[in-house]
């Protein structure tokens, strides 16, 4: 309470000293940030014949097309999706359909949709007519391949038959029949297609979460590799004799995972690569559509590495450098004759820069920019940053210090990512930079539990949900207390997902650090969040087990219930913002409820948005709008950063609507059963 108090008053002094802030970037329209992106998502068709991209079409996010040639002042929409933004889509392998998948509301069950973009609008719509290529209500579909030897056909998984596990199906875009191929009654999570689209193997987690590769044969299925439930390996396609397999694997002594050739008949392997300077994992391989040779393969440190193995394509990706100096690049989708790309060129400051280039003219023309008011030079350097563990470890960092103000005794955001089993990366990001312009240094540390920095760095997060992880963050807080670039008595923590958990139990474990918190589809209480996970997660049951605590033993409950955030609410000071999706199929509503009924009854500040449309991070430019205009605020009040005071009418609105009064959130029972409010 003392920290709160000193946070409170220290508002009052430090809400506008003048020369201070006098070099400092004017504050950016958080619309610029948040709102819908103009245009984004561009794809060339597989005949190079058409660039679609998403832009706004009445207010939703939707798909467009124009011929490539055409300027973009002639494209029509070819979707009217009306409330929620269309989440992705790609081209059919013969350029007659566009494909995209949408789900209700944010419950991430997802059908697919079809649209042939050559049809006359439909004068009611305004676009071509869509099909559902799938129409099931409750059901997830997973699309498993889209072989380009069968134009017409998706291999999908539909978990309709059992919710826990997907049966494979052959659906015909032309017709929207379904055949199915293969009822999955063996727990299998996933199907490998070779590049002749035919199904050659399966991978499957047994009873005590292992991954076992099998080879699809004609009497069923043969196990041909397999790795435990703490090591990673996966098919990455097949190579250009079509014969083996590409995979990723860091099984037995490995650390690092490292790029291998598996023999489907004798499951032989042979290792191809692991990172030149041994310091992360594989990340990717880019291989050639035409002959399914490898283009390069990629690794991630602070920044991406690309190591060639086609020696033409390096020399042009060398010229796209000297195009695109101190830019990322990315690759996008592309001709099936590989002429035609899409390419990406991005950096920290540098939303994205959009290109299509044509590899025998040697041309690259720019489309569009990503958010292209967002005033570039007004954003800051997010730079690469290390610090030490308690415990001894390197975690690797990217730290975004707020552009115009000395880089001494600044406020801090601690923002972790969500997963854990995830990572941040180089390049931009909108809440980093939001949170900068706001006047914070911004924090975002790759914990132990991170993925990419190999197994050993991975598996040192098992068990450790609110202990030495939260000593990850803890530690890189004292870090830059001790170089003087923050002040102690002014951070802050905010996350999503994972990083709300964090957040909480930030808040919870180690309420001296922090002066204000915004947990984002945070999760309070193991026990409940494990019980509430979608059938569908049934192939990452017992890896969460293993990785968080078995909630089916008594050591592991015990360890839940220690590590989650609701146990120990009574301990909770710290003024605490809840923000949650009312339809989210991961974190469920309660985990939010109880929380903040908790705090609540301890008497502690306590807001609560939850947007009723909305799941698992909010899709809805008008809902993430709202969010970050009562976030603002409110860290400004208790760290003494500035904000944007004026508010759209349909923004002030939605924030109406989307704030619950706590007082009226049903109260906390923590893992253990007992009330979570205080003894009287």
């Amino acid at each position: 309470m003392k920290n709160l108090v000193f946070s409170a008053l220290m508002f009052a002094s430090l809400a506008s000293p003048i020369a201070v802030r006098a070099q400092q970037p004017p504050i950016i329209d958080r619309q610029l940030f948040f709102g819908e992106v103009q245009i984004a998502g561009a794809q060339i068709s597989p005949d190079g014949q058409y660039l679609s991209f998403l832009k706004p079409y009445k207010g939703t996010r939707n798909i467009w097309v124009k011929k490539a040639t055409d300027p973009f002042s002639v494209a029509r929409p070819v979707s009217a999706e009306a409330t929620r933004p269309i989440p992705g889509y790609f081209w059919s392998r013969d350029s007659k359909y566009i494909l995209y998948v949408q789900d209700v509301g944010g419950d991430e069950n997802f059908n697919v949709y079809a649209i042939d973009p050559t049809l006359a609008a439909d004068p009611k719509t305004g676009v071509p007519p869509t099909r559902a290529l799938t129409d099931l209500k409750g059901v997830r579909t997973l699309i498993f391949a889209v072989p380009k030897s069968k134009p017409d056909i998706l291999y999908i998984g539909l978990n309709d038959r059992d919710p826990r596990w997907h049966d494979l199906y052959e659906l015909h875009l032309s017709t929207g029949e379904k055949t199915l191929v293969r009822k999955n009654t063996e727990n299998i999570a996933g199907w490998e297609f070779d590049n002749d689209g035919n199904l050659r193997l399966a991978d499957r987690t047994n009873q005590v979460g292992d991954t076992e590769l099998l080879r699809v044969d004609p009497d069923g299925f043969k196990q041909i590799y397999n790795c435990t439930v703490l090591e990673g390996c996966r098919v990455a396609g097949f190579d250009a004799a079509n014969k083996q397999v590409y995979l990723i694997t860091n099984k037995g002594s490995l650390d690092l995972t490292e790029l291998d050739l598996l023999d489907p008949t004798t499951g032989a392997t042979t290792k191809v690569e692991s990172d030149p300077e041994k310091r992360v994992d594989l990340g990717r391989v880019q291989r050639s559509d035409i002959d399914y040779h490898v283009l390069f393969t990629q690794y991630e440190d602070d920044r991406v590495r690309l190591y060639f193995k086609d020696k033409a394509f390096e020399k042009e990706y060398r010229w796209l450098q000297t195009e695109l100096p101190d830019k990322e690049i990315a690759f996008g989708a592309r001709s099936k004759d590989e002429n035609i790309w899409i390419v990406i060129a991005h950096n920290d400051t540098e939303p994205g820069e959009t290109y299509v280039w044509n590899r025998k003219a040697k041309t690259l023309v720019l489309q569009y920019r990503i958010r292209e008011e967002l005033p570039r030079t007004s954003l800051s350097q997010r730079r690469p940053y290390h610090f030490k563990s308690s415990d001894g470890l390197d975690i690797p960092a990217y730290l975004t210090l707020p552009k115009g103000l000395s880089t001494k005794n600044l406020p801090l955001i601690v923002l972790p990512h969500g997963g854990p089993w995830g990572r941040d990366s180089f390049g931009y990001d909108t809440f980093a930079q939001f949170l900068s312009n706001r006047g914070y240094a911004v924090l975002q540390p790759n914990f132990r539990a991170s993925t990419g920095y190999g197994k050993k760095f991975l598996n040192a997060g098992n068990g450790e949900w609110g202990r030495k992880m939260q000593d990850d963050l803890t530690w890189g807080v004292k870090a830059l207390v001790a170089d003087g670039t923050v002040d102690p008595k002014r951070v802050g923590i905010f996350g999503v997902s994972y990083g709300g958990y964090a957040t909480l139990a930030g808040v919870a474990f180690t309420p001296h650090v922090y002066a204000v918190a915004v947990a984002y589809a945070a999760p309070s209480n193991l026990i409940t969040l494990l019980d509430a996970i979608p059938p569908y997660w049934e192939a990452m049951r017992k890896q969460m087990y293993t990785r968080m605590g078995d909630p089916t033993t008594p050591e592991g409950k015990a360890l839940l219930i220690a590590e989650s955030p609701l146990t120990q609410a009574k301990a909770i000071v710290t003024p605490l913002m809840v923000v949650q999706g009312k339809n989210d199929p991961r974190v469920n509503v309660r985990e939010s409820n109880q929380i903040v009924a908790a705090v609540r009854d301890n008497g502690k500040p306590v807001e609560y948005l939850v947007a009723p449309d909305e799941g698992h991070g909010f899709a809805r430019p008008i809902n993430n709008l709202a969010m970050v205009t009562a976030m603002e605020k409110f860290i400004a009040k208790y760290l003494g950063g500035r904000f944007q005071e004026d508010v759209s009418s349909d923004v002030e609105a939605k924030l109406k609507e989307i704030t619950v009064d706590p007082k009226t959130v049903s109260g906390a029972i923590t893992p253990n059963g007992t009330s979570a409010a205080p003894t009287k």
